[in-house]
Formats: structure tokens, C-alpha cells, sequence
């Protein structure tokens, strides 16, 4: 075959690979890169720039894949190609130089990325001009490696300089001035800025929608991250119709087992857990797990990213054995990837870490927090967010041993670094001021408690709304001091809002919901108030036995309420059933011995007692 048609042959090939790696075939587009880079050895040279650009397409499907060493070694092999072939100021050189950076980015091989990036910036700010759109996708990749660094300073005005650019060059409805929007708008959102990252973000939907259309891939791109906006604000019924709008574009457009489509299903089952939706959520996350591991392999990081995803999951609905093995499958899988002192192993080794925390596995939980806080220092710095959540985590173990002077030293120190790196104002400080009360509030120094649930439930309405479910756990937690202080109208009034807002964002079935619910009920009763608590008491079995049946242990709390509120009303025979109900589970569930089946037995025998004395 001679050259030029050899050469059109490859081409063609490579046209067919992007193809087939754009409707997620990464099993057909690899053989045929592959072919395209032999045919371009043997008739240019192994030193040839078209033979570099078949190298960085092949790296280019190897990294979407996950084979992140594999890409590394050909993005490699094509800058060596490229700087002897055309010189190390050349703009492919350039290219190289960032796609390199790129998958090293990917790997959160930040100090190995950052210095191919700023190079290839400098050869294209000089090659090209400054204000080039390539230069522009240079700088908004520099720009995405600081924010994942947790550098917003240094990202921000890189973000700001390539959307200048491309408005400047490209023009304001332009797709690529939209995603500039797009990622400056993320940029404000982890800086907590969330009313500038709506902007941007909507403005990114209307560009992309008018350019590209309503049913185009990238619509739905945008629709899914001003989903996770909302959804991180706690408007929930807003991002809910976003996320299905991207789930539908994706799979008409890509395919229902297309890794995108993975990613949509993904997004849509988080917010369904956000709103304690689990049985809706569960279905989606095994679906999105089962494409990934089909179109991306069973060891590939996204599939991690699944499986860890779901193990959240099914630790929040208390299937703690259900979700241990897949934490360390995905830590497995994360370790084989990435490395043992990876972020991402990290991440992985402190979720384990929580679930060994919350069956009492405390000597397992503690090296493996500890474990988990040492890589990040060391690959992240002791001030990143995720460093942060590794000790956070490890403070909480702490307080599961009640090692509270640990907790509290530490707890003090995440919301130090927190108020120093995101600000005295930001959710996450909030979080920190909340759990640190907690610790306070549990060893008994309620004074020192107090002030900080009311700064971080400050904090909390103001960043996140008064409708947020963060809003209302501070809610929850300060009621409950104020209780135990006595300021019962207070905590009346925080309960009351606490209810409101679960109500409207989990639902009235939700455990939480009726928990504050069942709180509420008794608070008012141990206040005399029996008039207001007798319905909110009725309510608060109607919902346990709609939602956990008549017969189960979970509903016995509720008929213990109701038959104390009879009770103090006098209605002592209506009384001796729920207490006869709620004895009789308890017995066959706990054993007549259990602490809590004792506590029903003395107060129905104290009730009899009473009615007795009345009849004489």
C-alpha cells in the first residue's frame, strides 16, 4: 500500500474510532486507533506527527477507559515525537503538553500536571496569542487542576480570563463561551457563591440549548450541573425535573447503556437519597453500576465510583453488612488504579472507616481514618476540604469511643481550617460548628454548645436556605439544647419549623421526619400541653404502622407516646392497649429482660396502679 493511501486508510480509521468512542463503543473504537497507529508506523516512521496523532487519540480512548498508565505512556511517547519533530514551541507540542497534564490530572498527580500545563500555556500565549480560544482551553484547564487543588484564588481569574477570551474570540453564544460559564459557575459553587453560579450556569443552558439544541448531549451536561446546584441548595423539587431531562436526552442520544447515560442515572439516584427516597434511588444506582461495568470494565475507576455510591446508600438505610464489601471492593479497585497513597484511595479507606465506626468495629475504624488522613496531608495538603473530612471523620470516631476531649481538639481544628480556607460563612464551616456543638453539648457544657448551633444555623439559612435539610438538622440540634435548658417555647418553635421543613423535602413517611415528628409529640405532652400533642402523638403511629407495619419494634416508641399522652389525659383504658401493644413486640423482639422492655412493663404497671386507686 502505498503512502497516501495508507495514510487516508488510517485516517478514515481514526474518523470511525472517535465515532464509535462518542456513542461510548470503547471495545470497537480500540482496534481500529490501534490499526491506525500501525499503518501510520510502517508507512511515516515511528517518529512521524501524524503517527504522534494517532498516539494521542489511542491515549485519549485509553484514558476515557480508565487504563490511565497506558494513556500516560502514549501521551509520553507522542510529546517526545512532537518536540523532536516539530520543535518544543510548537503549538501540537503544546497540545501534547496539556493532554499530558490532562490524564496526569486525572490522576491527581497535581504536582506532575501543574508544570506541563503552565508550559503549554506559555508556548500558546506565545504562539498563538493571549487571547486565542486554544490559549483560553489552556488556561481553563490550569484552572480546573487549582480548583481541584482547592486553590480558588489561583483558579478563579484563570476561569475569568478564558471566558473573556472566548466571548472576545468565539462570541457570547458561542458553546465554547458556554463552557467557560460552566466552569467558572462550578467554581463559585464550591466557594459557596451559589446565586453567581445559577447565573452562570442558566446562561450556559440558554447557549447551549440555542447552539446546539434542546436533545444534544451537552444540553444535557449543563442541565445535570445546575441540577447538582439546586440540589446542593436544597431545591430538590427544582433539580428532580433537571436530572430526568438529562437522563432522557442521554439516552435517546447515546443509548441507554451508554457511560454518560451511566452518569445521568447516577446524579438522579443522589438526589433521590438526598430526599431519603432510598427504595427510588437503589434501582437507579445498580442500573448505573451494571453499564459502567459493562461499557467500562468491573476494575474501572468510574465503577468505583458506583459501587461506593451505592455502599452510601445501602449504609444509610442501616445495611451496614450489605455495604462493607462494596466499600472494599472499591477500594480495591482504587488502590490497583491509582495506588495505595492515592486521594481516591483515600476517600475510599475513610468511607470503609465509617462503617467499621458504626457497628463498634472501633479498632478497625481508627487505623484506617488515620490511614486516610495521612495520604491526603501528604498528596492534598493539611488544609484541603478532603483532609478536612478525613479528620473530621476521625473525630467522630473518636466521639463514638468517647474519647470527647480528642473529638474536641479536633472538631476545633476543622472549623479553624475551614473559616481560614472557605470562609467564616460557608456550609462546610457550618458543619464543623455544628459538630463541634454536638461533642459540647453531649459532655454537658451546654453555654459553649449553644452559640455554635446558632452560628452555624445562622450560617445555614443564609447560605442554604430555610428549607434546607442542613438547615433543619442544626434546627433539631438546637431545639434539643434549648429543651434540656429549659426554654421549652423556643425549642417548641425550632421543632415546629424542623417538622416543616423535612415534611416538604423528605416527605412526612421519612424516618427523620417522623422522628422530630414523634419529639415534638412528647415534648409537648412532658410540657401539658396534651390538647396540641394528642393529634400530632395519633398522627405519629399512623405513620410508624403505614410505614413500618402494626406488629414491628420500630412502631413500638410511638405506641409508648400515645398510651403516656392517654395516660395524663385520664384515658386510662385506651392507655393500657397501646402499652399491652407496644409490650407484647418488645417481648418477642428483645426478651422480656431488655432494658427497654422492663422501662413499657413499669410504666403499664404503674398505670394499672393508678386506674386501680381511681376505681377504690
Amino acid at each position: 500500500m502505498f503512502a497516501p493511501a495508507a495514510t487516508d486508510t488510517a485516517r478514515s480509521l481514526s474518523n470511525l474510532a472517535c465515532l464509535l468512542e462518542t456513542i461510548g463503543d470503547y471495545a470497537g473504537a480500540e482496534p481500529l486507533c490501534r490499526k491506525a497507529l500501525s499503518i501510520r508506523e510502517k508507512a511515516l516512521g515511528a517518529e512521524h506527527p501524524s503517527t504522534a496523532t494517532s498516539l494521542n487519540n489511542l491515549a485519549k480512548l485509553l484514558d476515557d477507559n480508565g487504563d490511565y498508565a497506558g494513556a500516560e505512556s502514549l501521551y509520553r511517547r507522542a510529546l517526545a515525537i512532537r518536540e523532536k519533530a516539530l520543535g518544543a514551541e510548537h503549538p501540537d507540542t503544546a497540545r501534547s503538553l496539556s493532554n499530558l497534564g490532562g490524564v496526569l490530572n486525572d490522576t491527581r498527580d497535581y504536582a506532575g500536571a501543574e508544570p506541563l500545563l503552565r508550559r503549554a500555556l506559555a508556548i500558546l500565549e506565545k504562539a498563538l496569542g493571549v487571547e486565542h480560544p486554544t490559549t483560553a482551553n489552556c488556561l481553563s484547564n490550569l484552572a480546573l487542576l487549582l480548583d481541584a487543588t482547592g486553590d480558588y484564588a489561583g483558579a478563579e481569574p484563570l476561569f475569568r480570563r478564558a471566558l473573556t477570551i472566548n466571548e472576545k474570540a468565539l462570541g457570547a453564544e458561542h458553546p465554547g463561551t458556554a463552557t467557560s460559564l460552566d466552569n467558572l459557575a462550578g467554581l463559585l459553587k464550591a466557594t459557596a457563591d451559589y446565586a453567581g453560579a445559577e447565573s452562570l450556569y442558566r446562561r450556559s443552558l440558554a447557549i447551549t440549548e440555542k447552539a446546539l439544541g434542546a436533545e444534544h448531549p451537552d444540553t444535557a451536561t449543563v442541565l445535570n450541573n445546575l441540577a447538582v446546584l439546586l440540589e446542593s441548595i436544597g431545591d430538590f423539587a427544582g433539580a428532580e425535573p433537571l436530572y430526568r431531562r438529562a437522563l432522557a436526552i442521554t439516552e435517546k442520544a447515546l443509548g441507554a447503556e451508554h457511560p454518560d447515560t451511566a452518569d445521568s442515572l447516577y446524579n438522579l439516584a443522589g438526589l433521590l437519597y438526598a430526599t431519603g427516597d432510598y427504595a427510588g434511588a437503589e434501582p437507579l444506582h445498580r442500573r448505573a453500576l451494571a453499564i459502567r461495568e459493562k461499557a467500562l470494565g468491573a476494575d474501572h475507576p468510574d465503577t468505583a465510583q458506583s459501587l461506593n455510591n451505592l455502599a452510601g446508600l445501602l449504609y444509610a438505610t442501616g445495611d451496614y453488612a450489605g455495604a462493607e464489601p462494596l466499600y472494599r471492593r472499591a477500594l480495591a479497585i482504587w488502590e490497583k488504579t491509582f495506588g495505595a497513597d492515592h486521594p481516591d484511595t483515600a476517600a475510599s479507606l475513610c468511607n470503609l472507616a465509617h462503617v467499621l465506626d458504626s457497628i463498634g468495629d472501633y479498632a478497625g475504624a481508627e487505623p484506617l481514618f488515620r490511614q486516610s488522613l495521612a495520604i491526603r496531608e501528604k498528596a492534598l495538603g493539611a488544609e484541603h476540604p478532603s483532609t478536612v473530612a478525613s479528620l473530621s471523620g476521625l473525630a467522630c470516631l473518636l466521639y463514638s469511643t468517647g474519647d470527647y476531649k480528642g473529638a474536641i481538639s479536633i472538631f476545633l481544628q476543622v472549623v479553624e481550617i475551614n473559616e481560614k480556607t472557605l470562609g467564616a460563612e460557608h456550609p462546610t464551616t457550618a458543619s464543623g460548628l455544628n459538630n463541634l456543638a454536638f461533642v459540647l453539648d453531649t459532655t454537658g457544657d451546654l453555654t459553649g454548645a449553644e452559640p455554635l448551633y446558632r452560628r452555624a444555623l445562622a450560617i445555614n439559612e443564609k447560605t442554604l436556605g430555610a428549607e434546607h435539610p442542613n438547615t433543619a438538622s442544626t434546627m433539631g440540634n438546637l431545639a434539643d439544647l434549648l429543651e434540656k435548658t429549659g426554654k421549652i417555647d423556643e425549642a417548641l418553635d425550632w421543632y415546629y419549623k424542623q417538622l416543616g421543613i423535612l415534611e416538604n423535602t423528605s416527605g412526612p413517611d421519612d424516618e427523620k421526619t417522623m422522628r422530630v415528628l414523634q419529639n415534638l409529640a412528647e415534648l409537648l405532652r412532658n410540657n401539658g400541653q396534651l390538647s396540641q400533642a394528642e393529634p400530632l402523638q395519633r398522627e405519629s403511629v399512623a405513620r410508624f404502622i403505614r410505614v413500618y407495619g402494626e406488629d414491628d419494634l420500630e412502631s413500638t416508641a410511638a405506641y409508648s407516646g400515645l398510651g403516656a399522652l392517654l395516660k395524663a389525659q385520664g384515658n386510662f383504658e385506651e392507655a393500657e392497649q397501646y402499652y399491652r401493644k407496644a409490650l407484647a413486640i418488645r417481648e418477642r423482639e428483645l426478651g422480656a429482660d431488655d432494658d427497654s422492655t422492663k422501662l413499657i412493663q413499669a410504666r403499664l404497671t404503674d398505670l394499672l396502679k393508678i386506674r386501680e386507686s381511681k376505681n377504690d
